[in-house]
């Protein structure tokens, strides 16, 4: 009786990312606000759509890849690559003439 796994129900909703119209909600705002600075900018409301629809389709691409892409970009550059000490490399061997 001890050795019998516990089941607990999760909803699914917990574990989907937070979405507007198919994309992450920040990426969303990202390309909403980009396309916004390109209309004022430019002066074109066909360029401002434009970057809102470019940047949004990237925005679902990379949401149905990894949700979480742009919570790994940001925090990337705070930690440094790994050395490995287990890994040679091999030794450069420099030979002289006399």
């Amino acid at each position: 009786m001890a050795n019998e796994p516990i089941f607990r129900v999760v909803y699914r909703s917990l574990n989907r990312p937070l979405t507007i119209w198919g994309a992450e909600r920040r990426l969303f705002f990202l390309a909403l606000v980009m396309g916004g600075a390109t209309f004022n900018f430019f002066g074109s409301f066909t360029g401002g759509i434009l970057m809102f629809a470019a940047l949004h389709v990237f925005a679902r691409w990379s949401t149905v890849s990894d949700p979480e892409i742009l919570r790994i970009l940001l925090n990337s550059a705070k930690f440094k690559a790994q050395y490995d000490p287990a890994k040679r490399y091999p030794a450069l061997r420099r030979w002289s003439l006399p």
